[in-house]
């Protein structure tokens, strides 16, 4: 049996936002493969979200928009909470603001790993792989190297694996899990979109 440490399990649950058990029992069922992993949490997470549909949804929310001083660039993002009381709270309008401007300023495609299509992660994996076949390595190295590869183009194009523009110390899924730490409430990014005139 393969052994999981405490380093792949945060490193699935800030890939992913699952929680400390579901990102250790999906990491043990794929045998230590972090891309198995986020696939089993995906069809573990519909699942688990179905059965959930009646406790902590978040129904209440803001619609932020930010727009660039030049009026060719800009974004809209859903946040959502549970409750309206928090919904009007100035620090949620603020997370709102800095998760459009994020948006705006970085173009992620993807909110999280788990709404990256399968095709479009095996393409990429692919392509890792096609550039790590010359290489002079163990395979167990070029697996490393190829899933370090995946996990920066990852913090590329997900929202919540992106550095915060504000803390770059700090991804977007740390932030969020801040302010639902300091609030009490789930907080969720629900949609985004980004426009552009070039």
């Amino acid at each position: 049996m393969i052994v999981i440490d405490a380093k792949q399990v945060m490193e699935l649950r800030n890939l992913t936002g699952a929680g400390v058990v579901d990102a250790k029992n999906a990491l043990e069922e794929a045998g230590g493969d972090m891309d198995k992993a986020i696939e089993i949490l995906k069809k573990k997470g519909a699942a688990k979200a179905a059965k959930k549909s009646g406790e902590r949804t978040t129904s209440e929310g803001i619609v932020a928009a930010y727009i660039h001083h030049t009026k060719k660039l800009g974004s809209l993002i859903e946040l959502q909470c549970e409750t309206d009381f928090v919904a009007r709270n100035e620090e949620f309008q603020t997370l709102a603001q800095d998760i459009a401007m994020q948006v705006a300023a970085i173009d992620p495609l993807y909110i999280s790993v788990v709404d990256i299509p399968v095709n479009e992660l095996d393409k990429q994996r692919e392509i890792f792989m096609a550039e790590m076949a010359e290489e002079n390595k163990p395979e167990e190295i070029k697996n490393k190297i190829i899933e370090g590869k995946l996990n920066k183009w990852y913090s590329e194009v997900c929202l919540m694996n992106q550095a915060f523009f504000k803390d770059e110390d700090k991804t977007i899924a740390e932030l969020l899990e801040e302010k639902i730490a300091k609030i009490g409430e789930k907080i969720v990014v629900k949609r985004m979109t980004r426009y552009h005139i070039s």
